[in-house]
């Protein structure tokens, strides 16, 4: 793949202008999605990688362990497309590496299987898995963080109306402005924290399109895309077309004639 091609796909799935963009919010549902997703997928890995070791000695742990290790491989294949749905990122090309042969036709299931486990593959899924979980708790965490601070100076003076109407309680009567002797009536305060609490929203919004990218690192979302092509270039190398031998023979006639003639 070229350089030009890498950047642009290095580039593609980010967003412009978070407030009016549905990934943005789409992203949102994803990061809250993410703390039960990481707790299910740690705990179908640890507990089939528990039980694969405890039923080793009665012969069911190692067919349990290769399905384990399947498993592990469409959890992790199935957050990347989820990842790239959410970005709008196309769909990776299908591997172009040529097929091998049939030659497991007198092997049984067990030999298929351990040729085809890649120990590589596996503890890389498996430390994705956990990084899954740790990545779910502290990024639903941040997000929920920012976008409550947020959301929660724009409804400040929506509470405040409620409470002082239904319960008389003045929720801002001990505030900041008090400390600066700076009397401000309540509407300039309204309009201080409503402008504020935006400013907050937005930075939410763009500190959830940054985890999403970081997500997106994690989990090798762009591998596919960055891994050289393997489709065979088809390039057809001609000869260079040589000259008969009569037509060597008809130049040199000419030329002898023409130094004749001189």
């Amino acid at each position: 793949m070229k350089a030009a091609d890498t950047n642009t796909m290095a580039r593609a799935g980010k967003v412009s202008w978070a407030l009016f963009n549905p990934k943005t919010y789409a992203t949102i549902l994803y990061l809250l999605l993410s703390l039960p997703l990481g707790i299910i997928y740690l705990i179908v890995a640890v507990t089939g990688l528990a039980l694969s070791i405890c039923l080793t000695p009665v012969f069911i742990g190692i067919p349990l362990f290769f399905g384990v290790a399947k498993m592990l491989d469409g959890m992790v294949k199935f957050e990347q497309s989820l990842i790239r749905h959410i970005l709008g990122l196309p769909t990776p090309p299908a591997s172009a590496a040529p097929s091998q042969p049939q030659t497991a036709v007198g092997q049984n299931w067990l030999q298929r299987m351990v040729k085809g486990f890649d120990g590589e593959l596996f503890f890389r899924n498996l430390m994705l898995v956990f990084l899954r979980f740790v990545t779910g708790i502290v990024f639903f965490a941040v997000m929920v963080t920012a976008i409550s601070l947020g959301l929660g100076f724009i409804a400040l003076p929506v509470v405040h109306i409620i409470l002082m109407n239904e319960m008389q309680l003045d929720i801002l009567e001990n505030n900041l402005f008090q400390y600066f002797h700076i009397d401000w009536t309540y509407n300039q305060q309204y309009l201080l924290y409503v402008g504020f609490g935006l400013v907050l929203f937005l930075i939410a919004l763009r500190v959830v399109n940054g985890l999403m990218q970081v997500q997106r690192r994690i989990m090798y979302v762009d591998e596919s895309y960055l891994q050289p092509s393997t489709e065979p270039v088809e390039t057809q190398f001609h000869a260079p077309a040589e000259p008969h031998y009569g037509e060597f023979r008809q130049e040199d006639q000419l030329a002898q004639e023409k130094v004749w003639l001189a």
